[in-house]
C-alpha cells in the first residue's frame, strides 16, 4: 500500500490502532504478538512508515481480524429499507455483509398452533427478541414464554412454532441461510403462526 491511497492509508492506520486499544494491548504487546519491533509498529500507527502487504497480514492476524477486514473502505450503502411482504405481514432486511443471513420484522396475532404436526423442523439457526407484546416459543415438547425485550436462539432442527399470547405481538428474527429457507418452503401452511423470512 502506497501513500497514494491516501484516505485508505490513514482508515488502516486508525484501524490498526483502534483495533489494539480495544483488545486492551499497549504497543508493545502487539509488537510481540506480531513479531515486529515496537518501533515499527509505532511508525506504522503514526504514518511515518509505509504500509507493506506482508506486515498487514502479520498485524490482522496478531489483531484477530483478516486482512479483507482491516482494509475494507467504507460503504456508500449503510442504510437500507425494508423489502415488505404484504401477504404475509412482514419486513425483511438481508445482512449484506452476510447474504445468508436474513432480518425479518413480524406481527403476529394467533396463537401458536395446537397441532404439533404444524411445528417446523429444518437445518439452521434462529435468533428472535420480541419488541411488544408476549411470544410463545414452541420448541420441541417445551414451551416457552418470551416478554417484550427478551431474546431466545434455538436449533431450527428442534420442531418449533411461534406464536402470540393474550393479544398481538411484534418480533424481530435473524436466520442464517438454511432457517430461511426452511421456512419459505413452508410459508404458506404456516402464514398465519410462523415469523417466515
Amino acid at each position: 500500500m502506497t501513500q497514494d491511497n491516501g484516505e485508505l492509508d490513514s482508515l488502516v492506520r486508525k484501524r490498526i490502532r483502534a483495533l489494539r486499544v480495544a483488545h486492551g494491548w499497549s504497543l508493545e504487546e502487539l509488537a510481540a504478538r506480531a513479531k515486529v519491533s515496537q518501533s515499527t509498529l509505532s511508525r506504522i500507527e503514526n504514518g511515518r512508515r509505509r504500509l507493506a502487504l506482508d506486515q498487514l497480514v502479520t498485524l490482522a492476524r496478531a489483531l484477530d481480524t483478516t486482512l479483507d477486514q482491516l482494509v475494507e473502505t467504507a460503504t456508500d450503502d449503510v442504510v437500507s429499507n425494508p423489502m415488505i411482504d404484504a401477504a404475509h405481514g412482514l419486513m425483511r432486511w438481508p445482512v449484506k455483509a452476510d447474504p445468508g443471513m436474513t432480518v425479518v420484522r413480524q406481527r403476529m396475532t394467533n396463537p401458536p398452533p395446537d397441532n404439533t404436526s404444524r411445528m417446523r423442523a429444518h437445518p439452521g439457526r434462529e435468533w428472535l427478541v420480541v419488541l411488544s407484546g408476549t411470544a410463545i416459543l414452541l420448541l420441541g415438547n417445551r414451551h416457552f414464554r418470551i416478554e417484550t425485550n427478551q431474546a431466545a436462539e434455538f436449533p431450527t432442527m428442534l420442531p418449533h412454532a411461534i406464536g402470540a399470547e393474550g393479544g398481538p405481538c411484534e418480533i424481530l428474527g435473524i436466520f442464517d441461510r438454511d432457517a430461511r429457507r426452511g421456512h419459505q418452503r413452508g410459508e404458506d401452511a404456516d402464514k398465519p403462526n410462523r415469523p417466515s423470512p
